[in-house]
């Protein structure tokens, strides 16, 4: 079983409240988990308006499908104009560690 995390510090643009921030964040939470099945939820400056922190997990039992789904959130992420990513934090875990 190989276990893969990323971690997204997000600048949002012209965002002035926590409902603009909502409108922003919760389209990019969803097309994560419907596009590739992975679980994913704001998890960090949830008090901030132009700040968002995007964490997401996906499971599997080979580890090129775990790097290839972990891959392709970090483009879709970086890819929404409407944000800046500001860091990426990537973990890999399997049956070594």
């Amino acid at each position: 079983m190989y276990v893969g995390t990323l971690s997204f510090d997000l600048l949002l643009g012209d965002v002035r409240s926590l409902k603009e921030k909502r409108s922003v964040v919760r389209p990019i939470v969803a097309e994560l988990q419907r596009k590739y099945a992975v679980s994913a939820a704001e998890v960090d400056h949830l008090d901030l308006h132009r700040r968002a922190g995007i964490g997401l997990a996906v499971v599997a039992g080979d580890a090129g499908h775990v790097t290839d789904v972990l891959d392709r959130c970090e483009r879709l992420v970086a890819g929404r104009p409407e944000v800046e990513l500001l860091s990426v934090r990537r973990r890999f875990h399997g049956d070594d560690d």
